[in-house]
């Protein structure tokens, strides 16, 4: 089930439907583990190795953009200034919601997102995805937006 769910997770998954796919993919879980309908997925996941739908998604998107690296723009290539987050990918300038939604401008933001240490891995393929999955895998994300709180606090030390 969870090579179908992944084929071509990036195209979907921030579509209306894919909480759907997530609540599928929970109850898979509990059937597996044998355990009740009331309890939480979330350390299930963590104990298969298994990573939620939106870490899945967030995990493809960032693979996506390591891969296609050349398709994008660095902030060191638009500032002459050595700063902290010359290593960051240079977002558009957009003012339409549905791109932003989009694969390209979602995983500029996801990829910007990630702590310094990840993205030094980034000419490192094997070792990156192992650190993004284990990332992932320990935050076990539901949703975008927890991901994106879970990066605040790491810059902060709380998290990672």
């Amino acid at each position: 089930m969870h090579s179908i769910i992944a084929y071509g997770i990036i195209s979907w998954a921030n579509s209306p439907h894919s909480n759907n796919i997530f609540k599928r993919k929970e109850t898979s879980i509990r059937i597996i583990m044998n355990v009740d309908n009331r309890v939480s997925c979330r350390e299930l996941f963590k104990k298969l190795n298994i990573l939620p739908l939106h870490s899945q998604y967030i995990l493809s998107l960032l693979l996506f953009a390591v891969k296609n690296i050349e398709q994008f723009t660095s902030n060191s290539a638009v500032r002459s200034i050595n700063t902290r987050h010359r290593l960051d990918l240079h977002p558009p300038p957009l003012k339409l919601t549905k791109y932003k939604k989009g694969v390209y401008y979602s995983g500029i933001k996801i990829f910007n997102h990630l702590s310094q240490n990840i993205k030094k891995l980034i000419l490192e393929c094997k070792k990156l995805k192992l650190a993004l999955k284990r990332y992932l895998l320990m935050g076990s994300f539901y949703t975008l937006g927890a991901y994106f709180d879970s990066i605040y606090r790491s810059h902060l030390g709380v998290f990672m």
